[in-house]
């Protein structure tokens, strides 16, 4: 497993990143564990996850939350020698419990939110801590202030944002440097050959402000795994699932037949492809299984050519490039 700097921070990480939003409400605490421990025995040194997870996605929207994916990462710390051996994400913004001030990013829902993340994590400090969307309401001063004194006392190590606008990562980069503070070190967003977006603003000011892009949801939401030929029912045959599916079925269908002329799994290639993008540091991959972790471990070692980019951007067509001359001279 190769392991790259986490944009201009000096910590290293793994080009994958271990995503455990499933650990909980899809996947067991037992099995949980085994992937944990397949993963860093296969070098995956980057853990991501977040104060919300751990409910099952219908009951997503309910308060109050227990953080039991963070319980479960917990648990797993707690067994030692583990540690030190990881760089361990979570995010804080969505709302733990009822109330005006339990979620976003003011001062007072942040130290709160990070000493809960901490109890739950079995930790003394949490190596980035990232802003889990844009708070239009809260000030970058108070939110570089308490942050700052979070790194000050060892909670924190890095900053980082996620599903932040290329605007945000400039407004919150340029306040940070006036504060003399590192700032942003990473931002995670939706990106994925189906969802382009990204390569307007966001990839742009992330390159200039030295943050590693961390995508999520890297095989949109199953769509780049094969799904076509996939008939085990499951998430797939939920009607929300079906409907992307149709929306997509043409591109689909000729990424599918692309894919097997390279005799490669959908999914490895779908991988493959944003680890050739400038930028990218780590997809976050969400493996439900040992199967599908096996697989995903899989796509770090497949090179495509710049025929089968090109043949991919004919299938899956990005915005043209970067702003503003994606869409004007």
């Amino acid at each position: 497993m190769e392991h790259v700097q986490l944009g201009r921070a000096g910590v290293r990480v793994s080009r994958l990143c271990l995503g455990t939003m499933n650990f909980g409400p899809e996947t067991t605490e037992p099995d949980s564990f085994a992937i944990m421990d397949r993963a860093l025995e296969a070098g995956i040194n980057f853990f991501d996850t977040a104060n919300v997870y751990g409910q099952k996605f219908e009951n997503w929207g309910q308060l109050p939350k227990e953080g039991r994916t963070e319980q479960i990462i917990g648990r797993w710390l707690a067994q030692g020698g583990r540690r030190d051996k990881i760089v361990l994400a979570t995010k804080v913004y969505g709302a733990m419990v009822e109330g005006p001030n339990g979620g976003k990013l003011s001062a007072y829902h942040v130290r709160r939110a990070v000493e809960d993340s901490l109890k739950r994590l079995q930790t003394d400090h949490i190596d980035l801590y990232q802003m889990h969307h844009v708070d239009r309401t809260t000030s970058w001063d108070e939110i570089w202030g308490v942050m700052e004194r979070l790194v000050q006392e060892g909670k924190i190590t890095y900053v980082g944002s996620s599903n932040f606008a290329g605007w945000h990562i400039a407004q919150a980069s340029e306040l940070a440097k006036q504060r003399h503070f590192l700032g942003l070190v990473s931002e995670q967003s939706l990106y994925h050959l189906n969802a382009r977006t990204l390569e307007l603003e966001v990839l742009p000011a992330c390159r200039h402000y030295g943050l590693g892009v961390l995508p999520w949801s890297p095989l949109g939401g199953g769509l780049l795994g094969g799904v076509l030929k996939k008939t085990d029912g499951g998430r797939r045959a939920k009607p929300f699932v079906q409907q992307k599916i149709e929306a997509s079925r043409t591109k689909l269908e000729a990424y599918e037949k692309l894919c097997a002329e390279l005799e490669k799994d959908p999914g490895d290639v779908a991988l493959a492809w944003l680890l050739h993008q400038p930028g990218v540091t780590a997809p976050i991959i969400g493996p439900r299984t040992m199967e599908q972790l096996t697989g995903n471990l899989r796509a770090t070692e497949l090179k495509l050519d710049e025929a089968t980019l090109k043949k991919l951007d004919v299938i899956f067509p990005g915005p043209g490039g970067t702003a503003p001359e994606a869409y004007a001279w």
